[in-house]
């Protein structure tokens, strides 16, 4: 099976600054990845790049096998990428339903299927954006990704700042969106036991490298790796997140 997504020694940044070096990384068709790493070590910089939002300092980007190294990020969108960055990034004088349909392009993923995923929304759907719990505002920006209908998916910290049950009935959604739908994604997270029991493969980054990758349950069944690399002391391992 040919590779979705292909980063070839990609360098990255901001202005002069290089923030990622040299990043190889390969994901298949229905693959998941979890990104993980202490703050500042180029986590959210990676997702940008491949969206191309950055600074491209060195390498090649391929999706579905076609070069998008150079081409903009609405292109990126159009072919095939569908972005939940942290600031959501909703249209907050829009309804929820307004948000959802504004971008919708023709495919499986569809608004019922989005109210399905997220029956809170359903409910809220005359509501308008900034009339939102930040957690609500999180399940907005993911259904508009899904409605783009794409063969990949990033986030980036989707459970950062949510409350407790919020970040479990997230958990559960990405489970079956990811799991259950078969849906390409990489998701970062700073914090390794909420992803690891959703994703198929891991890696941690340091200093913008790439300094551990294998698979999500290898790395919930190595400690010492989570300790050395995350400074994370598990007294128990992470679960894996039930399918709702």
């Amino acid at each position: 099976m040919s590779d979705l997504l292909q980063l070839s020694q990609v360098s990255a940044g901001y202005g002069e600054a290089v923030v990622i070096s040299n990043i190889d990384l390969r994901l298949k068709p229905g693959e998941s990845l979890a990104v993980l790493g202490r703050n500042g070590t180029g986590k959210t910089t990676l997702l940008n790049t491949i969206i191309g939002v950055t600074r491209l300092r060195g390498g090649s980007i391929r999706l579905d096998g076609r070069d998008v190294t150079a081409i903009r990020p609405d292109r990126r969108a159009l072919a095939g990428i569908g972005w939940v960055p942290q600031e959501r990034n909703i249209f907050k004088s829009l309804t929820v339903e307004e948000n959802i349909t504004a971008v919708a392009l023709p495919g499986p993923w569809t608004l019922a299927r989005a109210y399905e995923m997220f029956p809170r929304l359903k409910e809220r759907r005359s509501n308008l954006g900034n009339q939102l719990s930040g957690g609500e505002q999180q399940m907005l920006a993911i259904a508009r990704a899904l409605v783009l209908n794409p063969k990949l998916m990033l986030l980036d910290e989707p459970t950062e700042g949510l409350a407790p049950i919020i970040i479990e009935e997230l958990l559960a959604a990405l489970n079956r969106i990811i799991r259950q739908e078969g849906m390409s994604a990489i998701v970062v997270e700073q914090h390794a036991q909420k992803i690891l029991g959703v994703t198929d493969n891991a890696v941690i980054l340091d200093r913008g490298t790439i300094v551990h990758a294998g698979t999500s349950r290898s790395l919930i069944d190595d400690p010492a790796a989570l300790e050395q690399h995350l400074g994370v002391t598990a007294k128990k391992k992470p679960a894996r997140v039930a399918a709702r």
